[in-house]
């Protein structure tokens, strides 16, 4: 993929100029891109990998957003996607930490070199202030060649002046040394991006051109932490040395006798208010005044006269699976209130700079189960949407990691909208019980963990992640998050949802679901000591496993048979979603591999449990 050919492969009209957004991860660089582009924004896979790009409109022009990263090089996907896309750009928005100066301008220089004109939002500026860190901005423009912008992206401060400043974007200054020897390479590689990439070593880049690569990348890297430690030393001053309160809580948040503490508060803070205000007074409102007590009345009155009480239709339609009944009653009545609440909490977590915080917390204890505390990511979005959380699983350093990671997902983390059933049926029944079912979880997740870990090559890789400042959530930025993947989560589960559905009303009013049931009795009844109509609820798991924790939601069960289906369900298949990018990221041979291993795994479980416990 040559990096000219961005506007034909991203849709982008020709004689559009590409804006191109370029960072260190977690710099706030995603708030500018959506304060620029709005919500008219584009994602497309980049050609050749699975990593997604993310533009929008300008007028006439188009903005790019491309992965955080350290450098533009190919030591991975990230760093080759984003060499690409700067390299095709018409201007970089360079989007820096005024925290971390030092390590940020590093790549600022390096898109420096690469010739194109360059303008840098200093982004962060109050974090620096309340951390005693002043930034002389003018002399840092000038020591850089470019335009400077202070912003803070969360509160829009700066924008307007950034959006200005784009007019005056220009090429900066470039190392005297550096300069001279990209001269000699531009006559056979055409541009100084690409000069320059060439004399760092990029074997793709020189591959393309037909060249060998260079062995400069070590004195090339070497001369630009110089200057730019330089550059530093000139522009940042200490105004104190007292931490902010702010500074102090995420330093807090790290360590164990005062990051558990912290972890756990926040863990009850969510449980009450989606374990107990939304699963019992919202959803109490929403699903049994509005949609029981209104909305399917209304529509059984409206049908019933045309389509008859019993006819194949009427079951189909409004009967006790009906497309036009169970199916929005539970996406609208039970699922989305939950959904909703679960992913503003989790937005809001995402946006106040806690989730690397919790990496940083809990590295020790993943490291036991053969992962980093960088895991702990893909796991907390995959009580999100375990399929998105399986994609997140490439940010792990080793093919191990991601094995495991990819495995402990399908097995033991249910998403959103299991979690949302989950959380409902239990929150009536008491702490205990609630401690029951998370203990047999957990136990599940770090005995696999530790399996896996013993069995697989290799060791864990060391963690290395950024903590950006903590900051209060934004209001803006978290309903905006909370709105976009509820709205993704009703688009993606309303089909699939009716099409289980339907299945299950085509079998009822065939009466196979009756010999399916019984068919599934030794198990369902026999070993799980649950009702035969549990079967559904596990034929509806084949399609989600969301859909196989609502299948229980009605049914009528003692505390301890709640707790044994629930486990058993939780650890049941991932959904058709999940195991479609499951066999994308392992291939065919592990995803059956996968998925009959979780099966047994889970009515071998939720068994024991249920004959040690009922």
């Amino acid at each position: 993929m040559h990096c000219h050919d961005l506007s034909y492969h991203l849709n982008i009209p020709k004689d559009a100029k590409k804006i191109v957004l370029a960072g260190n991860p977690n710099v706030g660089k995603s708030v500018v891109f959506n304060a620029l582009t709005g919500m008219y924004v584009d994602v497309s896979n980049f050609p050749g990998t699975t990593l997604e790009i993310a533009y929008g409109r300008y007028g006439k022009d188009v903005i790019l957003d491309t992965p955080g990263v350290y450098g533009i090089s190919s030591f991975n996907d990230e760093e080759k996607v984003a060499r690409d896309v700067i390299l095709g750009a018409d201007v970089v928005i360079n989007v820096v930490d005024a925290v971390h100066l030092e390590r940020d301008l590093f790549l600022t220089q390096q898109i420096i070199d690469t010739g194109i004109p360059v303008v840098v939002a200093l982004n962060m500026v109050d974090e620096a202030e309340s951390q005693g860190i002043r930034i002389d901005v003018d002399l840092l423009s000038d020591l850089l060649g470019v335009p400077v912008i202070p912003t803070v992206a969360t509160r829009k401060e700066g924008l307007e002046e950034l959006q200005k400043a784009l007019k005056h974007a220009r090429p900066g200054l470039v190392d005297h040394e550096l300069k001279n020897k990209l001269k000699k390479l531009l006559d056979r590689v055409g541009s100084q991006g690409d000069a320059l990439l060439v004399l760092e070593g990029d074997e793709h880049v020189a591959t393309r051109h037909g060249i060998e690569p260079g062995n400069m990348r070590e004195e090339i890297y070497l001369r630009r932490r110089q200057r730019v430690n330089d550059i530093v030393d000139h522009v940042v001053s200490e105004t104190g040395d007292k931490l902010s309160f702010k500074a102090r809580l995420g330093r807090w948040m790290i360590y164990p006798w005062t990051g558990i503490p912290i972890l756990v508060l926040i863990l009850w803070v969510m449980y009450e208010v989606i374990g107990v205000f939304i699963a019992q007074t919202v959803v109490g409102i929403t699903e049994e005044t509005v949609m029981q007590g209104m909305y399917e009345p209304f529509i059984r009155d409206l049908l019933v006269p045309v389509l008859g009480q019993d006819s194949v239709i009427s079951q189909l339609l409004i009967g006790e699976f009906g497309l036009l009944t169970m199916t929005v009653t539970y996406i609208l009545g039970l699922l989305l209130p939950l959904v909703v609440g679960f992913y503003f909490a989790l937005s809001a977590m995402e946006d106040s700079g806690y989730l690397p915080r919790l990496a940083a917390l809990v590295d020790r204890v993943l490291t036991s189960i053969g992962l980093n505390g960088r895991a702990v990511i893909p796991m907390i979005l995959g009580f999100g949407c375990v399929t998105m959380a399986t994609i997140t699983t490439r940010l792990l350093g080793t093919d191990r990691e991601r094995r495991i990671a990819i495995f402990l997902l399908a097995l033991a983390i249910p998403c959103s909208a299991q979690l949302a059933v989950i959380v409902s049926m239990l929150s009536g029944l008491g702490a205990g019980y609630v401690a029951l079912y998370v203990a047999v979880i957990f136990t599940i997740l770090v005995i696999v963990g530790t399996i896996l870990n013993k069995v697989l090559p290799g060791q864990s890789s060391e963690l290395m992640i950024d903590l950006p400042p903590l900051r209060f959530p934004r209001l803006e930025n978290v309903i905006k998050k909370t709105v976009t993947k509820s709205t993704m989560f009703l688009k993606e589960a309303t089909p699939l949802f009716a099409l289980g559905a339907l299945v299950i009303g085509v079998l009822q009013v065939t009466g196979l679901l009756e010999l399916i049931q019984e068919f599934f009795a030794p198990i369902t009844v026999g070993w799980l000591q649950l009702p035969k109509e549990a079967a559904t609820a596990f034929i509806m798991g084949f399609v989600r496993r969301d859909f196989g924790a609502a299948g229980l939601y009605s049914l009528d069960l003692s505390p301890l048979q709640t707790v044994v289906a629930l486990v058993t369900i939780t650890l049941f298949v991932p959904c058709i979603a999940s195991a479609m990018v499951i066999f994308k990221e392992r291939g065919k041979t592990e995803t059956i591999a996968i998925w009959t291993s979780i099966l047994v795994m889970a009515f071998l479980i939720g068994g024991i449990m249920s004959q040690v416990v009922i």
